[in-house]
């Protein structure tokens, strides 16, 4: 692929996050929205450092995939508590959580 292709290819991934993330009310869609914004930024990391020749960027990459993995993990961990707790799994309905 090119340059210009996986730019536009990480650009897409991320406005879909951004829409998945304004648009979704359940916590799981919301999870998978942020997981495409962090795909998609690293996407470009990666497009960037490979056009440029500075492949050291890969290390910040898969620093970035494991902070996500971990994100994912710990945000799906809570999701189920609540909803083992509450019953309620849609994101507007778990403001009583607020504090």
């Amino acid at each position: 692929m090119s340059f210009r292709a996986l730019l536009f290819l990480s650009a897409w991934m991320f406005a879909t996050g951004i829409f998945g993330v304004l648009s979704r009310r359940h916590v799981v869609a919301l999870l998978l929205s942020i997981e495409l914004l962090f795909n998609g930024v690293n996407l470009a990391l990666l497009t960037f450092a490979w056009a440029y020749g500075a492949l050291s960027a890969a290390s910040l990459a898969f620093l970035g995939i494991a902070v996500t993995v971990a994100e994912v993990a710990v945000g799906l961990a809570i999701f189920l508590l609540v909803v083992r707790l509450t019953g309620k799994a849609a994101a507007d309905e778990l403001k009583q959580l607020a504090g």
